[in-house]
């Protein structure tokens, strides 16, 4: 009788450690953190990318309805890990396909994407800085991006402007891969590195998911890429690239973007030349404005969209560095944070690195604030602004119209928090460079100090005299609110 109790007790103990477990560990050989991403083409490839905890082989089946294929790929050990990727090729563009991968025999859940079909309608979801460390909370970054994806059910791309955990550890990876894994599963993600997906983790972001990187200046701490979907062209920045930004980065996305010949031109990094942020006094971010606002202007690009600073704020039409009289610049858009870390504005800032001038929009999502820009000041509160924000970009023809919402934490409910279009006449472009926009490692280490020269340089010269010009303004809100 004793003993029966003894195994009962076993039993039950065990089932309640399960049961409170925010997931349970993946068995012997079965995927786990798949992701499906832009690789090349959009119309004919995509990266498929998942982790088992044994070397397994990497098989992926895949169909678009008529015909059932198969494709393999590499795998290696990462973290106590293996880490599997396969590139599917030559598939048929505006063609839905399901798949499953797996060792070919024990096998993943279906997931599915449908390819670009090349026509001029496109319609992206975009989101930044989940950036969690427990189940909880990346909970709420998918409730978030289930709340877009419910509302936009044809979108064509989640975009992820980084810090997709706090840490990048395998614990916080796998309660991200339990809290996203329907949604990675069943989109195609366009993914940017964060700071705290490569400062500090090397070979993380690479690993974590399958990219083209036969254009990106280095791999370590992040990857740059572009693609063309429909009638729009992206380039995706690495702003981890010697803390900011190197000469070799600038120079790929000057050729870069001149090699296209798509009409809508789009920028997505992680940190922002323009922010009221936390984040927007130190010199790595403002250095962009030094360094690469001037790229995106000589290149005619329509819209930049980052995180980094976990509020939401849109500029208006900049060119310069200064508001563009006939609104032919480049706007410049926060996209706010789809997780709970969420931040207030630094009143500091204001005239010293970011004009308030400058802005059409700006929503703090933080509770115990709320507040948001009436076009005069910061002091109006909305209390349905706290919550996790998403943004939509849409584009027909020659339109292109931003949607960003957030969803309360009080309620649950969606609320538009801002809206732009921008229309142009399309069919102008000419692409001006057509040569190789490759790096080589050597020509990388030769350019590396020059970057960090100008980087110096800049926060010696520039940065550090508004700087200490702030520090009155900086101490004054610091007794105040006691942020800094």
């Amino acid at each position: 009788m004793k003993a029966t109790k003894k195994i009962l007790c076993v039993v039950l103990s065990v089932l309640m450690v399960l049961a409170c477990a925010p997931f349970a560990m993946a068995a012997e050989n079965e995927p786990f953190r798949i992701s499906c991403t832009v690789n090349g083409s959009m119309q004919t490839q995509r990266g498929l990318t998942w982790f088992t905890n044994v070397d397994t082989a990497s098989v992926v089946v895949y169909s678009d309805g008529t015909n059932e294929l198969t494709a393999e790929g590499t795998s290696m050990e990462w973290e106590g890990n293996f880490v599997h990727k396969v590139l599917l090729t030559d598939l048929t563009p505006g063609a839905t396909y399901t798949y499953k991968v797996g060792n070919g025999t024990v096998w993943s859940e279906e997931g599915t994407f449908t390819t670009d079909d090349g026509d001029d309608q496109v319609e992206f979801i975009v989101v930044a800085d989940i950036q969690a460390s427990s189940v909880e909370n990346f909970e709420v970054g998918a409730n978030v991006l289930n709340k877009a994806l419910g509302m936009y059910p044809e979108t064509d791309l989640v975009v992820n402007l980084g810090d997709f955990t706090n840490d990048s550890t395998n614990e916080e990876w796998d309660f991200y891969d339990y809290a996203l894994a329907d949604i990675n599963r069943s989109t195609t993600l366009a993914p940017i590195a964060g700071n705290h997906d490569g400062l500090g983790v090397w070979h993380w972001f690479n690993n974590m998911f399958n990219l083209d990187v036969s254009g990106s200046v280095q791999t370590l701490n992040g990857v740059n890429y572009s693609f063309d979907y429909g009638n729009v062209h992206c380039a995706v920045l690495n702003t981890n690239d010697l803390l900011s930004m190197s000469e070799a980065q600038l120079k790929w996305l000057k050729n870069d973007m001149n090699s296209t010949a798509c009409d809508w031109k789009m920028v997505f990094m992680h940190k922002s030349p323009y922010t009221l942020g936390k984040d927007g006094k130190w010199p790595d971010a403002l250095y962009l404005k030094d360094a690469l606002v001037p790229v995106l202007d000589e290149c005619n690009v329509d819209i930049v969209m980052s995180g980094h600073d976990h509020m939401y704020l849109r500029t208006k039409s900049l060119y310069g560095d200064a508001v563009a009289e006939n609104g032919d610049g480049t706007v410049y858009v926060l996209a706010g944070t789809a997780g709970s870390k969420r931040y207030e504005i630094r009143d500091f800032l204001k005239e010293h690195f970011m004009p308030v001038s400058y802005i059409d929009t700006c929503v703090v999502q933080k509770d115990g604030y709320g507040n948001y820009f009436n076009g005069t000041d910061f002091d109006s509160v909305d209390e349905n602004n706290i919550g996790g924000i998403f943004n939509s970009i849409s584009v027909s023809g020659g339109t292109l119209v931003l949607n960003s919402y957030v969803v309360s934490d009080a309620t649950d409910e969606v609320k538009c928090i801002d809206t732009m279009t921008i229309t142009k006449e399309v069919g102008q472009n000419i692409p001006s460079f057509d040569g190789d926009n490759g790096t080589s490692e050597f020509e990388y280490a030769m350019n590396t100090p020059i970057s960090l020269a100008k980087l110096a340089f800049y926060a010696l010269t520039e940065w550090l005299f508004k700087f200490l010009l702030m520090v009155p303004d900086l101490i004054r809100v610091y007794s105040e609110t006691g942020t800094f």
